[in-house]
């Protein structure tokens, strides 16, 4: 026992498990890049989506983000979680908008797994199986937008 009274993982789990904590952080960033001047930052909730720039609208950030680290099975489920991302990194940059670019799937690896079997002496049973599976995520891309009240009616999706 350790006399610090301090939790200690066992040998053979410390490095899957930062590994596992390095992907999950990773997993779930979003990014940006200023293209414009940020405001102060608004609820999620006040992030509009468009479809087309509306007139007398500023361009405040280049985003990106996908769906990867989420639990997201379904097609709409990562669709979902990409667009909550991308409002939730526009309200912090006090952006009441989004203009869609590029949403879609992206490969975010694979999962296999195997197994065999084998008589021998003489005998001539054979087994074999395997199975594999792409991971899928959703991936988007958009630009966080200031749009003035008056504009804000013309091109709003939700």
């Amino acid at each position: 026992m350790d006399v610090r009274g301090e939790h200690q993982w066992p040998r053979n789990l410390r490095a899957p498990m930062c590994l596992l904590i390095l992907w999950t952080l990773a997993a779930c960033t979003t990014s940006h890049v200023m293209v414009g001047h940020p405001r102060s930052p608004i609820t999620t909730a006040q992030v509009q989506v468009y479809l087309q720039l509306p007139p007398r609208s500023e361009q405040i950030a280049l985003l990106q983000t996908s769906s990867r680290g989420s639990f997201a099975v379904s097609a709409q489920a990562r669709m979902d979680k990409v667009i909550d991302r991308l409002k939730t990194e526009a309200a912090a940059l006090g952006a009441n908008g989004i203009l869609i670019q590029s949403v879609g799937d992206q490969s975010s690896g694979s999962v296999v797994s195997g197994f065999s079997s084998a008589v021998s002496a003489g005998s001539r049973d054979r087994f074999g199986s395997g199975i594999a599976a792409n991971i899928l995520a959703t991936g988007g891309n958009a630009i966080a937008i200031y749009v003035p009240a008056d504009s804000a009616r013309e091109s709003r999706v939700n």
